[in-house]
Protein backbone atom coordinates (compact mmCIF):
# COMPACT_ATOMS: atom_id res chain seq x y z
CA UNK A 1 0.00 0.00 0.00
CA UNK A 2 1.43 3.50 -1.59
CA UNK A 3 1.00 5.68 2.05
CA UNK A 4 0.90 9.58 1.40
CA UNK A 5 3.80 12.09 0.90
CA UNK A 6 4.45 14.15 3.69
CA UNK A 7 4.03 16.61 1.77
CA UNK A 8 -0.20 16.35 1.13
CA UNK A 9 -0.52 15.85 4.80
CA UNK A 10 1.18 19.21 5.13
CA UNK A 11 -1.19 20.67 2.68
CA UNK A 12 -4.23 19.62 4.49
CA UNK A 13 -3.49 20.17 7.95
CA UNK A 14 -2.35 23.31 7.61
CA UNK A 15 -5.38 24.61 5.12
CA UNK A 16 -7.31 23.94 7.78
CA UNK A 17 -9.01 26.37 10.22
CA UNK A 18 -7.03 25.42 13.40
CA UNK A 19 -4.46 27.34 15.09
CA UNK A 20 -0.87 27.26 14.39
CA UNK A 21 0.06 24.99 17.87
CA UNK A 22 -2.76 22.69 16.61
CA UNK A 23 -1.50 22.19 13.24
CA UNK A 24 1.90 21.54 14.24
CA UNK A 25 0.38 19.12 16.87
CA UNK A 26 -1.46 17.24 14.36
CA UNK A 27 0.32 17.28 11.52
CA UNK A 28 3.54 15.55 13.56
CA UNK A 29 0.64 13.31 15.09
CA UNK A 30 -0.51 12.46 11.37
CA UNK A 31 3.57 12.20 9.83
CA UNK A 32 4.04 9.22 13.13
CA UNK A 33 0.76 7.28 12.57
CA UNK A 34 1.83 7.41 8.72
CA UNK A 35 4.93 5.62 8.95
CA UNK A 36 2.67 3.21 11.20
CA UNK A 37 -0.18 2.31 9.69
CA UNK A 38 0.06 3.80 5.65
CA UNK A 39 -2.81 6.32 5.80
CA UNK A 40 -4.75 7.10 2.60
CA UNK A 41 -5.23 10.57 1.42
CA UNK A 42 -9.06 10.25 2.35
CA UNK A 43 -8.34 8.74 5.84
CA UNK A 44 -6.09 11.74 6.81
CA UNK A 45 -8.68 14.33 5.14
CA UNK A 46 -11.20 12.64 7.49
CA UNK A 47 -9.01 13.13 10.85
CA UNK A 48 -8.55 16.83 10.01
CA UNK A 49 -11.71 16.87 9.25
CA UNK A 50 -12.69 15.24 12.46
CA UNK A 51 -10.15 17.79 13.95
CA UNK A 52 -11.51 20.96 13.16
CA UNK A 53 -15.37 19.86 14.36
CA UNK A 54 -13.97 18.89 17.65
CA UNK A 55 -11.55 22.65 17.57
CA UNK A 56 -15.11 24.31 16.47
CA UNK A 57 -17.56 22.50 19.35
CA UNK A 58 -15.03 23.12 22.10
CA UNK A 59 -15.04 27.11 21.11
CA UNK A 60 -16.92 29.88 23.26
CA UNK A 61 -20.62 30.67 21.64
CA UNK A 62 -20.67 34.50 20.80
CA UNK A 63 -22.28 35.85 23.28
CA UNK A 64 -21.44 33.37 26.28
CA UNK A 65 -20.67 35.16 29.39
CA UNK A 66 -17.73 33.60 30.40
CA UNK A 67 -16.86 35.85 33.14
CA UNK A 68 -19.60 34.99 35.27
CA UNK A 69 -19.02 31.00 33.96
CA UNK A 70 -15.22 31.13 35.19
CA UNK A 71 -16.40 33.11 38.25
CA UNK A 72 -19.02 30.29 38.77
CA UNK A 73 -16.23 27.31 38.21
CA UNK A 74 -13.61 28.50 40.32
CA UNK A 75 -16.18 29.92 42.98
CA UNK A 76 -17.65 26.59 43.35
CA UNK A 77 -15.36 24.22 44.09
CA UNK A 78 -13.15 26.52 46.33
CA UNK A 79 -16.08 26.60 48.71
CA UNK A 80 -14.52 22.94 49.10
CA UNK A 81 -11.38 24.13 50.43
CA UNK A 82 -10.32 23.40 53.81
CA UNK A 83 -9.51 27.11 56.06
CA UNK A 84 -6.08 25.62 57.02
CA UNK A 85 -3.68 28.33 56.36
CA UNK A 86 -0.84 25.94 56.61
CA UNK A 87 0.05 22.38 55.36
CA UNK A 88 2.87 19.96 54.89
CA UNK A 89 3.21 20.49 51.18
CA UNK A 90 5.84 17.59 50.50
CA UNK A 91 8.20 19.39 52.77
CA UNK A 92 7.47 18.73 56.24
CA UNK A 93 9.77 21.40 57.73
CA UNK A 94 8.68 24.47 55.98
CA UNK A 95 4.73 26.05 56.12
CA UNK A 96 3.33 26.77 53.28
CA UNK A 97 0.39 28.76 52.73
CA UNK A 98 -2.52 26.50 50.86
CA UNK A 99 -5.87 26.11 50.14
CA UNK A 100 -8.43 28.82 50.03
CA UNK A 101 -6.00 31.64 51.76
CA UNK A 102 -3.68 31.03 49.07
CA UNK A 103 -6.66 31.44 46.47
CA UNK A 104 -7.45 34.81 48.20
CA UNK A 105 -3.90 35.48 48.26
CA UNK A 106 -3.22 35.18 44.38
CA UNK A 107 -6.00 36.85 43.14
CA UNK A 108 -5.42 40.02 45.74
CA UNK A 109 -2.09 39.80 43.89
CA UNK A 110 -0.70 40.74 47.72
CA UNK A 111 2.97 41.90 47.13
CA UNK A 112 4.18 39.93 50.24
CA UNK A 113 2.56 36.24 50.40
CA UNK A 114 2.45 35.04 53.91
CA UNK A 115 5.01 32.16 53.39
CA UNK A 116 6.98 32.74 50.65
CA UNK A 117 8.67 29.41 49.38
CA UNK A 118 11.45 28.94 46.92
CA UNK A 119 12.20 25.82 44.89
CA UNK A 120 15.81 25.96 43.93
CA UNK A 121 17.16 23.23 41.24
CA UNK A 122 20.73 22.57 40.55
CA UNK A 123 22.94 22.61 37.33
CA UNK A 124 24.58 19.37 36.25
CA UNK A 125 27.54 19.78 38.53
CA UNK A 126 25.67 19.93 41.76
CA UNK A 127 22.44 18.36 41.47
CA UNK A 128 23.66 14.80 41.72
CA UNK A 129 25.96 14.82 44.86
CA UNK A 130 24.66 16.49 48.33
CA UNK A 131 28.07 17.58 49.36
CA UNK A 132 27.85 19.94 46.36
CA UNK A 133 24.33 20.85 46.76
CA UNK A 134 24.96 21.84 50.53
CA UNK A 135 27.55 24.44 49.50
CA UNK A 136 24.83 25.89 47.16
CA UNK A 137 22.46 25.53 50.12
CA UNK A 138 24.83 27.64 52.60
CA UNK A 139 25.44 30.07 49.92
CA UNK A 140 21.50 30.84 49.77
CA UNK A 141 20.90 29.98 52.94
CA UNK A 142 20.44 33.74 55.30
CA UNK A 143 22.47 33.73 58.22
CA UNK A 144 22.88 36.13 61.35
CA UNK A 145 24.43 36.15 64.45
CA UNK A 146 21.06 35.50 66.11
CA UNK A 147 21.22 31.83 63.94
CA UNK A 148 24.25 31.16 65.81
CA UNK A 149 23.94 32.11 68.80
CA UNK A 150 23.69 29.83 71.74
CA UNK A 151 23.52 32.33 74.19
CA UNK A 152 22.65 36.50 73.85
CA UNK A 153 22.54 38.58 77.20
CA UNK A 154 22.95 42.28 77.70
CA UNK A 155 25.64 43.49 80.14
CA UNK A 156 24.22 46.54 81.06
CA UNK A 157 27.24 47.59 84.02
CA UNK A 158 29.64 46.54 81.79
CA UNK A 159 27.74 48.08 78.91
CA UNK A 160 28.34 45.17 76.51
CA UNK A 161 26.73 42.47 74.16
CA UNK A 162 27.76 39.21 75.06
CA UNK A 163 27.28 36.28 72.30
CA UNK A 164 27.71 32.85 73.08
CA UNK A 165 28.40 30.83 69.89
CA UNK A 166 27.64 27.32 68.64
CA UNK A 167 30.68 25.77 67.36
CA UNK A 168 28.53 22.95 65.60
CA UNK A 169 26.24 25.37 64.11
CA UNK A 170 29.60 27.67 62.64
CA UNK A 171 30.88 24.55 61.23
CA UNK A 172 27.32 23.68 59.56
CA UNK A 173 27.34 27.42 58.42
CA UNK A 174 31.00 27.53 56.94
CA UNK A 175 31.90 29.78 59.25
CA UNK A 176 34.36 31.09 61.73
CA UNK A 177 34.58 33.48 64.90
CA UNK A 178 37.59 35.34 62.79
CA UNK A 179 35.25 35.58 59.88
CA UNK A 180 32.54 36.81 61.73
CA UNK A 181 34.56 39.59 63.74
CA UNK A 182 35.65 40.97 60.34
CA UNK A 183 32.08 40.75 58.77
CA UNK A 184 30.83 43.15 61.95
CA UNK A 185 34.02 45.45 62.33
CA UNK A 186 33.48 45.88 58.66
CA UNK A 187 29.75 46.74 58.86
CA UNK A 188 29.76 48.49 62.72
CA UNK A 189 32.26 51.15 62.63
CA UNK A 190 30.71 52.79 65.63
CA UNK A 191 31.40 49.63 67.85
CA UNK A 192 34.63 47.41 69.33
CA UNK A 193 34.31 43.15 69.09
CA UNK A 194 36.86 41.04 70.93
CA UNK A 195 36.78 37.06 70.12
CA UNK A 196 37.41 34.95 73.62
CA UNK A 197 36.99 31.59 72.32
CA UNK A 198 33.26 31.04 71.00
CA UNK A 199 32.16 34.40 72.76
CA UNK A 200 31.82 37.08 70.76
CA UNK A 201 31.87 40.75 72.83
CA UNK A 202 30.75 43.82 71.21
CA UNK A 203 31.55 47.38 72.49
CA UNK A 204 30.24 50.36 71.59
CA UNK A 205 32.89 52.79 70.91
CA UNK A 206 30.87 55.85 72.98
CA UNK A 207 29.09 55.61 75.92
CA UNK A 208 25.41 56.76 75.79
CA UNK A 209 22.13 55.88 76.67
CA UNK A 210 20.97 52.01 77.85
CA UNK A 211 18.21 51.86 74.92
CA UNK A 212 21.20 53.05 72.44
CA UNK A 213 23.02 49.88 73.38
CA UNK A 214 19.69 47.60 73.08
CA UNK A 215 19.20 49.59 69.83
CA UNK A 216 22.25 48.61 68.52
CA UNK A 217 22.17 45.09 70.10
CA UNK A 218 19.30 44.25 67.87
CA UNK A 219 20.89 45.67 64.87
CA UNK A 220 24.28 43.41 65.73
CA UNK A 221 21.65 40.36 66.55
CA UNK A 222 19.61 40.74 62.99
CA UNK A 223 22.50 41.43 60.92
CA UNK A 224 23.48 39.35 57.84
CA UNK A 225 26.96 37.05 57.97
CA UNK A 226 26.44 34.87 55.27
CA UNK A 227 23.59 34.14 52.11
CA UNK A 228 20.50 35.91 50.68
CA UNK A 229 18.34 38.46 52.33
CA UNK A 230 14.84 37.55 53.09
CA UNK A 231 15.83 34.11 52.78
CA UNK A 232 15.69 32.05 56.14
CA UNK A 233 16.42 28.67 56.71
CA UNK A 234 17.16 25.90 53.74
CA UNK A 235 15.98 22.05 52.94
CA UNK A 236 17.67 19.88 50.73
CA UNK A 237 15.32 17.07 49.52
CA UNK A 238 16.04 14.58 47.45
CA UNK A 239 13.39 14.42 44.34
CA UNK A 240 14.75 11.45 41.69
CA UNK A 241 17.90 11.74 40.87
CA UNK A 242 18.69 15.00 41.79
CA UNK A 243 18.60 16.90 45.00
CA UNK A 244 16.59 20.59 44.94
CA UNK A 245 16.29 22.95 47.63
CA UNK A 246 14.02 24.63 49.09
CA UNK A 247 13.90 27.51 51.03
CA UNK A 248 11.75 29.53 53.79
CA UNK A 249 11.21 33.05 52.59
CA UNK A 250 12.17 34.29 48.93
CA UNK A 251 14.61 36.70 46.74
CA UNK A 252 14.95 35.37 43.40
CA UNK A 253 16.56 38.41 41.75
CA UNK A 254 19.56 36.93 43.69
CA UNK A 255 19.69 33.06 43.96
CA UNK A 256 19.68 33.07 39.96
CA UNK A 257 23.16 34.84 40.66
CA UNK A 258 24.06 31.83 42.69
CA UNK A 259 26.94 29.72 41.82
CA UNK A 260 25.12 26.04 40.87
CA UNK A 261 22.16 27.37 40.62
CA UNK A 262 20.16 26.26 37.53
CA UNK A 263 18.18 29.47 36.80
CA UNK A 264 15.93 28.06 33.64
CA UNK A 265 14.03 25.81 36.33
CA UNK A 266 14.46 27.38 39.63
CA UNK A 267 10.79 28.96 41.12
CA UNK A 268 9.46 31.10 43.43
CA UNK A 269 5.77 31.38 44.45
CA UNK A 270 5.94 35.49 45.18
CA UNK A 271 3.99 36.25 41.82
CA UNK A 272 5.29 40.20 42.18
CA UNK A 273 8.88 38.83 42.17
CA UNK A 274 8.27 36.96 39.12
CA UNK A 275 7.06 39.87 37.34
CA UNK A 276 10.05 41.97 38.55
CA UNK A 277 12.59 39.52 37.30
CA UNK A 278 11.22 37.60 34.06
CA UNK A 279 8.06 39.48 32.99
CA UNK A 280 4.12 39.77 32.99
CA UNK A 281 4.11 37.15 30.85
CA UNK A 282 6.21 34.79 33.06
CA UNK A 283 3.74 36.44 35.73
CA UNK A 284 0.69 35.46 34.12
CA UNK A 285 1.91 32.08 33.97
CA UNK A 286 2.50 31.61 37.49
CA UNK A 287 -0.72 32.92 38.54
CA UNK A 288 -2.33 30.33 36.50
CA UNK A 289 0.33 27.16 37.81
CA UNK A 290 -0.69 28.44 41.06
CA UNK A 291 -4.02 28.61 41.05
CA UNK A 292 -4.21 25.00 39.42
CA UNK A 293 -1.65 23.75 41.88
CA UNK A 294 -3.40 25.01 45.22
CA UNK A 295 -6.36 23.42 43.66
CA UNK A 296 -5.07 20.36 42.49
CA UNK A 297 -3.45 19.83 46.06
CA UNK A 298 -7.11 19.94 47.77
CA UNK A 299 -8.44 17.46 45.46
CA UNK A 300 -10.28 19.52 43.34
CA UNK A 301 -10.49 19.94 39.34
CA UNK A 302 -11.60 23.32 37.23
CA UNK A 303 -11.21 23.75 33.69
CA UNK A 304 -8.18 25.32 33.15
CA UNK A 305 -9.21 28.15 30.95
CA UNK A 306 -11.30 29.91 33.89
CA UNK A 307 -8.10 30.26 35.22
CA UNK A 308 -6.44 31.54 32.26
CA UNK A 309 -8.96 33.81 31.77
CA UNK A 310 -8.91 35.51 35.41
CA UNK A 311 -4.99 35.43 35.02
CA UNK A 312 -5.40 37.41 31.62
CA UNK A 313 -8.00 39.39 33.29
CA UNK A 314 -5.26 40.69 36.38
CA UNK A 315 -2.15 40.92 33.74
CA UNK A 316 -3.59 43.09 30.79
CA UNK A 317 -2.26 46.18 31.34
CA UNK A 318 1.39 44.88 31.36
CA UNK A 319 0.97 45.31 35.20
CA UNK A 320 -0.32 42.79 37.99
CA UNK A 321 -3.83 44.00 39.71
CA UNK A 322 -5.93 42.50 41.88
CA UNK A 323 -9.14 41.18 41.64
CA UNK A 324 -11.06 43.78 43.45
CA UNK A 325 -11.76 47.51 44.11
CA UNK A 326 -8.54 48.45 43.64
CA UNK A 327 -7.73 46.53 40.60
CA UNK A 328 -9.83 44.94 37.89
CA UNK A 329 -13.44 46.06 38.93
CA UNK A 330 -12.36 49.51 40.36
CA UNK A 331 -10.64 50.06 36.34
CA UNK A 332 -14.27 49.54 34.80
CA UNK A 333 -15.23 51.98 32.44
CA UNK A 334 -18.92 51.79 33.83
CA UNK A 335 -19.70 54.08 36.16
CA UNK A 336 -22.95 52.21 37.56
CA UNK A 337 -21.16 48.93 37.54
CA UNK A 338 -18.14 50.00 39.65
CA UNK A 339 -21.05 51.94 41.76
CA UNK A 340 -22.49 49.16 42.01
CA UNK A 341 -19.41 47.33 43.22
CA UNK A 342 -18.43 49.28 46.35
CA UNK A 343 -18.67 52.44 47.81
CA UNK A 344 -21.76 53.91 45.73
CA UNK A 345 -21.96 57.29 46.21
CA UNK A 346 -17.93 58.04 46.26
CA UNK A 347 -17.99 56.43 42.40
CA UNK A 348 -21.09 58.10 41.32
CA UNK A 349 -19.55 61.54 42.83
CA UNK A 350 -16.55 61.63 41.04
CA UNK A 351 -18.20 60.19 37.53
CA UNK A 352 -20.29 63.38 38.26
CA UNK A 353 -17.25 65.85 38.73
CA UNK A 354 -15.83 64.35 35.61
CA UNK A 355 -18.75 64.36 33.18
CA UNK A 356 -18.25 60.85 32.54
CA UNK A 357 -20.74 59.12 30.19
CA UNK A 358 -21.59 55.47 30.80
CA UNK A 359 -22.63 53.76 27.64
CA UNK A 360 -24.66 50.90 28.78
CA UNK A 361 -22.31 48.07 27.14
CA UNK A 362 -22.03 45.75 30.00
CA UNK A 363 -24.42 43.11 32.03
CA UNK A 364 -24.13 45.04 35.93
CA UNK A 365 -25.02 48.69 34.52
CA UNK A 366 -28.48 47.31 31.99
CA UNK A 367 -29.41 44.72 35.13
CA UNK A 368 -29.41 48.48 37.29
CA UNK A 369 -31.71 50.15 34.76
CA UNK A 370 -33.27 47.13 33.52
CA UNK A 371 -32.57 46.74 30.28
CA UNK A 372 -32.07 43.66 28.31
CA UNK A 373 -28.37 42.60 28.94
CA UNK A 374 -26.13 42.32 25.89
CA UNK A 375 -25.29 38.48 26.42
CA UNK A 376 -26.27 35.96 24.18
CA UNK A 377 -29.93 36.73 22.09
CA UNK A 378 -29.65 40.36 23.66
CA UNK A 379 -26.44 41.33 21.99
CA UNK A 380 -28.18 41.00 18.56
CA UNK A 381 -29.95 44.01 16.93
CA UNK A 382 -31.85 42.91 14.54
CA UNK A 383 -34.79 45.24 12.86
CA UNK A 384 -36.59 43.95 9.76
CA UNK A 385 -38.23 45.61 7.19
CA UNK A 386 -41.64 44.60 5.96
CA UNK A 387 -42.85 45.83 2.42
CA UNK A 388 -45.54 48.50 2.06
CA UNK A 389 -48.79 47.40 1.52
CA UNK A 390 -49.92 47.58 -2.02
CA UNK A 391 -52.77 50.65 -2.25
CA UNK A 392 -56.58 49.33 -2.31
CA UNK A 393 -58.16 50.80 -5.11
Amino acid sequence: MIMVAAKTIKKLVYDSELPENLKEELYNKLIDYNKKYKLKKSEVEAIVNEAVNEYKKALVEPGEAIGTVAAQSIGEPSTQMTLNTFHYAGVAEINVTLGLPRIIEIVDARKNPSTPIMTVYLDEEHRYDREKALEVARRIEGTTLENLAREITTDILNYELVVELDPERLEKRGLDMEKIKKKLEASFKSAEFEVEGYTLIMRPKKAGKLSDLRRLAEKVKKHRLKGLSGVGKTIIRKEGDEYVIYTEGSNFKQVLKVPGVDPTRTRTNNIWEIAEVLGIEAARNAIIEEIVNTMREQGLEVDIRHIMLVADMMTLDGVIMPIGRHGVVGEKASVLARAAFEITTQHLLEAAERGEVDTLNGVVENVLIGQPVPLGTGMVRLAMSLPLRPKRE
